[in-house]
């Protein structure tokens, strides 16, 4: 058993009863040049994280944690893009427009790949998912629940859209679940930082926090 210093009380795990979920470490949402970059935003908020959430997977595939990646794409014909997902915004380039790493978040272009750096490993899970949760219209939730996973630790971008509704998602199904705050990134700080305070609010509604060196600490 393992017990994370977290906010806003310790967070308990056993290995074999735990997955770490990595949530959309794309080239088109973190390297210059993609979709992230188009939309007007400061990618290198994202970059920074990188290092950290290599060592995260390094750390839970050497104890025993299973290692689950998720990757925002769609079909190429984007019939599993809502229309309303896809006009929302004034963006330069829009879902499925050609963009400098292929066409923008659809499965099997170059920008929609996992950086290099956090790849997942020979035999991981990579769920592809249409939406910003990764329990919406995925087999997440039964492939869980068939491995015996209770216990969920997070990391990924971005911290209050991607990872903070699959998080929440998770929490409505009865998981318990740890964000690695340093592991996870915005391109806006403040939201970063609002989204931690809300996970841990109110004894924990949605889950604990707590920085990656406090997870090693613990084991």
């Amino acid at each position: 058993m393992h017990a994370v210093d977290a906010l806003p009380c310790p967070f308990r795990f056993e290995p074999a009863t735990t997955a770490l979920i990595v949530i959309d470490m794309q080239r088109d949402f973190i390297e210059p040049g993609g979709f992230g970059e188009t939309l007007g935003n400061d990618v290198a908020q994202l970059a920074a994280i990188v290092p950290t959430v290599a060592a995260l997977i390094a750390w839970c595939r050497a104890h025993g944690v299973r290692v689950l990646h998720t990757r925002e794409g769609h079909r190429p014909d984007l019939s599993d893009c809502p229309p309303a997902k896809r006009r929302r915004g004034a963006p330069a380039l829009r879902i499925g427009d050609p963009g400098t790493m292929g066409r923008i978040l659809v499965d099997g272009e170059p920008g929609n790949d996992i950086l290099p750096a956090v790849a997942p490993a020979s035999g991981e899970t990579v769920i592809v998912k249409p939406g910003k949760g990764a329990f919406h219209a995925t087999p997440l939730d039964e492939m869980l629940r068939q491995q015996g996973i209770t216990h969920l630790l997070f990391a990924g971008v971005t911290t209050e859209v991607c990872v903070q509704t699959t998080m929440r998602e998770a929490n409505d199904r009865g998981y318990d679940c740890l964000l690695v705050e340093d592991a996870c990134a915005s391109y806006f700080p403040a939201f970063h930082q609002a989204t931690l305070e809300m996970v841990r609010a109110q004894g924990g509604i949605v889950g604990w926090t707590a920085p990656f060196a406090r997870l090693v600490a613990a084991g």
